[in-house]
Formats: structure tokens, C-alpha cells, sequence
């Protein structure tokens, strides 16, 4: 399969262009800074551009299968602007254009998926980050709305506590109020949790909250 990597650089996006490589996929890289990313590789393509330039996004999406968003937000207190945001919808008109349909994103349970229920985890976690990281949070939202309501056939994993720790292969995987969800995941097992919904119509149009 033919796969293009946002985020390729990020600690869960080198994770999953690994994954990707490992497994046998031809992996387009979209970086800034090529330097980050481990290169030459077979099937490995790199396209260097900022998430701004809409023709340079489409040009490293023309062709493939899938789309894989490994991009988050900064938490460092004193950045602005919502570049994510606007990079996504940059990649969802992209797709749309390039006739892609598979989106396999991040995003976090601050932002509630309609399969969910009340609960305590579901009414602490947007509050902490509205009060601890309020832009980081806007920028989710941004980034989730832009996904949800593209059309396009999209899964968002919804992280709260990536770790890197070792792998363990296993995870908890659904919606607050009906499944068992914990916090801390490891990256690697986010990175493999992303790539196996290539071929996984479990939570198509869906945004499942995953742990460890």
C-alpha cells in the first residue's frame, strides 16, 4: 500500500513510517526538515514543504492509498497561531482533489466522540486542558472538526498520556462510558494501532479512545 506520513518526524510519526517500512507499504514522507528523518531507505519518499503550501501537500498525497497524521500540538506555553489546524484542512482539501479517501489521525478524548457517555475521565480531561494548555486545545478541536466533517473516511485515535516505554502489544480501545480506557500508551503501540487501521474498518468515521 501506498502511504503518505504528516508528522513524519514527530516521536509517534518516525514510529509509524518504521512500522510502515517494515511491513512492506511505500511510504511518502511530508517533512520540513529532511535532516530528521533517518534517509535513504527503500520505499521510502520524502516530500519536503510547509503544511501552508497547498499545492506541495497535494503532490506528496497525489497517488497514494491512505494519509497517516502523526501531527500534534505543542504544549510549550508561549505558542500561537493555529498552523495544525490549517495545515489539516490543507491535507483534507488535498485528498479530496487527489480522490484519497482514507484519513488515520491523532486526537485526544478533550474533543468527545458521540459514542461516548458521561463520565468523570470525560469531564476532567477537557478541563485540564482548557486550563493547562488552551491553545494546544483549540488547535485539537480545529484539527478534529476538520477531520469529522470532511466526508472523507476518517479514524481518529484519541491519546492522552503517549509514553516511551517499550511496547507492550496490547491495548484498550473504544468509547468513555463503554469501555475500560486507562491513560498512559506507549508511542510504539500508537504508531501500531495507526497502521493497522489500513486494513481495520472497526472505527471507520469513528474516534476511538486508546490506551495500554
Amino acid at each position: 500500500m501506498r502511504v503518505t506520513v504528516f508528522g513524519a518526524t514527530g516521536k509517534v510519526g518516525r514510529l509509524v513510517v518504521d512500522q510502515l517500512l517494515g511491513d512492506g507499504h511505500q511510504v511518502t514522507a511530508f517533512v520540513r526538515n529532511p535532516a530528521k528523518l533517518e534517509q535513504p531507505r527503500p520505499r521510502l519518499a520524502v516530500q519536503v514543504g510547509q503544511l501552508g503550501e497547498v499545492a506541495t501537500v497535494r503532490q506528496a498525497i497525489d497517488g497514494t492509498d491512505a494519509v497517516i497524521s502523526a501531527l500534534g500540538p505543542t504544549l510549550k506555553p508561549f505558542a500561537n497561531g493555529t498552523a495544525l489546524t490549517e495545515g489539516t484542512r490543507a491535507i483534507v482539501q488535498a485528498m479530496k482533489e487527489t480522490g484519497v479517501r482514507r484519513f488515520i489521525g491523532l486526537a485526544t478524548p478533550s474533543v468527545p466522540d458521540e459514542r461516548d457517555l458521561p463520565t468523570l475521565q470525560g469531564r476532567i480531561i477537557p478541563l485540564m486542558a482548557k486550563t493547562m494548555f488552551p491553545r494546544a486545545l483549540a488547535e485539537v478541536i480545529g484539527m478534529s472538526a476538520a477531520v469529522a466533517g470532511s466526508g472523507l473516511d476518517w479514524t481518529l485515535a484519541r491519546i492522552t498520556n503517549p509514553t516511551d516505554r517499550p511496547g507492550v502489544g496490547t491495548l484498550r480501545a473504544g468509547f468513555l462510558g463503554h469501555d475500560k480506557i486507562g491513560g498512559a500508551m506507549t508511542r510504539t503501540d500508537i504508531a501500531a494501532f495507526l497502521v493497522a487501521q489500513l486494513t481495520d474498518s472497526t472505527y471507520l468515521e469513528a474516534a476511538p479512545a486508546i490506551s495500554n
